[in-house]
């Protein structure tokens, strides 16, 4: 079958996004690695099939990792599905209600840069059935835990330089512990207001970005390491920038960007 995708990005971190709002397209896992390979179809590192509103939401977020495993959340990915929105949909809205398997997020278009979005990524849980409730030791890191709609470990070191991510992240995203797998982030703190991140993505890998990953960042921070309430975040591939409101939920802001659009057959 013919497939209209269009290739978007946050900071790098990239997806295929697809026009499913008509329901009739199934993938199946083998099909999305597909897409999502660098070397044989377009290549990504998340798909996202955006589907009819449920709940009074302008849309449906249906996520993939690249290996073709569902995701409950994808923060960089949600402010691409709000571009995609704007930008074929709903163009002179500057909000929208975005339904993921987590629950409804809204993000906004910032009024001084239309590539940039803010999104309520709700609040951090510090307790869930995806890991312990204590911290751990693992391969000689001291992890910490937290939900922001899909799991994270996360350790702060002196000098994230020294570690190896592509040796350690499948270690700890596949350990026992963690009975659905986990996201893994590396953390260097430079000051009150900035942290260095790299991020290790389960069913993904190494990945230039993470939404999700900069909040549970952000929320053990201020948790833990006496951040400020406004926080930049430094990934591989840019900037994210975090603070709270009132209610304790964490804002992210960050670009979105439409790289450009095709068609691809898939078997």
């Amino acid at each position: 079958m013919n497939i209209g995708f269009t290739k978007m990005h946050g900071l790098g971190n990239d997806f295929v996004v697809v026009d499913n709002f008509n329901g009739r397209i199934i993938l199946s896992k083998k099909q999305i690695s597909f897409l999502c390979d660098r070397h044989r179809g377009i290549g990504a590192d998340g798909l996202i099939l955006v589907e009819s509103g449920k709940e009074d939401a302008d849309c449906f977020m249906n996520y993939y990792n690249s290996n073709g495993s569902e995701a409950e959340m994808c923060g960089n990915g949600i402010r691409c599905v709000a571009r995609f929105l704007k930008d074929y949909y709903l163009k002179f809205n500057n909000s929208f209600k975005i339904k993921t398997k987590d629950d409804i997020k809204e993000v906004i278009i910032e009024e001084d840069d239309d590539n940039t979005f803010s999104v309520n990524m709700g609040k951090p849980f510090f307790y869930s059935g995806d890991f312990p409730e204590k911290g751990l030791e693992i391969e000689g890191f001291s992890l910490d835990f937290v939900s922001m709609g899909n799991p994270h470990a996360v350790a702060f070191v002196d000098d994230m330089s020294i570690y190896d991510l592509s040796q350690v992240g499948p270690i700890i995203e596949n350990n026992s512990n963690f009975p659905n797998k986990i996201n893994f982030e590396i953390v260097e703190k430079k000051n009150k207001k900035e942290f260095s991140v790299k991020v290790w993505e389960r069913g993904c890998g190494i990945t230039s970005a993470c939404g999700t990953g900069a909040c549970a960042v952000y929320a053990l921070a201020r948790k833990n390491r006496n951040a400020d309430k406004n926080v930049i975040i430094s990934l591989p591939g840019g900037k994210l920038y975090l603070s709270e409101n009132i209610d304790g939920e964490i804002i992210m802001r960050g670009e979105a960007i439409n790289v450009f659009s095709g068609i691809i057959d898939v078997i």
